[in-house]
């Protein structure tokens, strides 16, 4: 599976059965400049699509990251919480956020592929 994006510029990659990898784009990253400060959500919380699953902070604003897909969060990204310009440097791989084991699968069709993503960028 390739990866998806939200129109909330989160991607998700479902490659892993068990565990969906989430992080923010490469447009989100850059909106939101030199990233400070990552809020990570505790390993076990359950959410659903669409709510606030965490927070990121730039020198110019703080945002929330949502949840893509609803599931339970099996793992945070330790790395990121030390080091968070990794979400600048390397936001579609060692940047991202956490994992979710997916409660729905069938969510990851209502999120856009590449294309989508791109033409909904070009909207903006």
């Amino acid at each position: 599976m390739s990866i998806k994006f939200s129109p909330d510029h989160e991607w998700i990659n479902a490659a892993d059965a068990a565990a969906a990898v989430v992080g923010i784009t490469v447009h989100a990253q850059d909106a939101l400049g030199d990233v400070v400060f990552v809020d990570l959500p505790a390993v076990g919380t359950t959410f659903a699509k669409g709510d606030v699953a965490g927070v990121v902070e730039s020198v110019k604003a703080a945002a929330d990251v949502y949840a893509p897909v609803s599931g339970e969060i099996v793992e945070v990204n330790e790395a990121l919480r030390d080091d968070p310009s990794l979400a600048n440097s390397d936001p579609l791989a060692s940047g991202w956020f956490f994992k979710v084991r997916l409660s729905n699968p069938t969510e990851l069709d209502g999120l856009l592929d590449a294309t989508g993503y791109d033409a909904l960028l070009q909207s903006l």
